[in-house]
């Protein structure tokens, strides 16, 4: 099941129409309360989530949600007015594990939930990654930075785990989409670029391990 939470009818309901002509069953609210009284009744395996709402906006919820026991790994993608930056880069900071700005491409979109819904139902592997302070356990989805416990997105945690796996190696943008977000993406996008600066800026003092190299993309460096 996939919950949306949009207030504008014509949005909310031609991406349920589109959902359930794919396979995917959901159910739309336009309200904050609506969602709230469905979420005691049942709990989706992904949310669609607005950040302009009436009641109580989108970036409020998302912190009620990482902050419950219940809903804290509940894969989220929030939806962001057309080039508001601002409203990706707090929505990611807040635990939103994908973006999509509006319009969007019912194709994408639906590539952007079965890229998600694989990679939240993948176990991960025993292993331990570690340079410098950063310290990632794959078995246990745990990242500690200095000793401590940093919590990532799940779309912050693969660009990390997969740039520690391949120290050295430089990533285009184009290929961590495709690696991390699991789509074919042509034409410019900034989805990288912003999961990487939310990224730096939870590593802290360790963010100088990740480098950018201009005009091809980015790579780890364990020195």
């Amino acid at each position: 099941m996939i919950y949306m939470l949009e207030d504008d009818g014509g949005i909310r309901n031609f991406v349920l129409y589109a959902l359930n002509n794919t396979g995917f069953e959901a159910e739309g609210f336009e309200s904050p309360s609506e969602f709230y009284r469905a979420m005691n009744e049942k709990i989706p395996e992904l949310l669609l989530l607005d950040i302009m709402l009436p009641e109580e906006d989108g970036i409020s919820i998302l912190k009620k949600l990482r902050a419950d026991e219940k809903t804290n790994r509940l894969p989220v993608i929030i939806l962001t007015a057309k080039d508001t930056e601002f409203d990706a880069v707090t929505g990611l900071d807040s635990g939103a594990d994908d973006y999509i700005s509006k319009p969007f491409g019912t194709m994408e979109l639906i590539s952007r939930i079965k890229a998600l819904l694989r990679r939240t139902a993948g176990s991960g592997t025993d292993n331990i990654l570690s340079a410098g302070g950063i310290t990632v356990d794959t078995n246990k989805h745990e990242v500690k930075v200095g000793g401590e416990y940093v919590f990532l997105t799940l779309k912050e945690y693969e660009v990390l785990v997969l740039l520690l796996r391949n120290a050295g190696k430089v990533f285009s943008r184009d290929e961590l989409l495709r690696k991390v977000w699991g789509f074919d993406f042509t034409g410019e996008s900034r989805t990288v670029d912003v999961h990487i600066r939310t990224l730096r800026a939870k590593l802290k003092e360790e963010s100088s391990h990740i480098l950018t190299i201009r005009g091809v993309g980015y790579r780890f460096s364990v020195d």
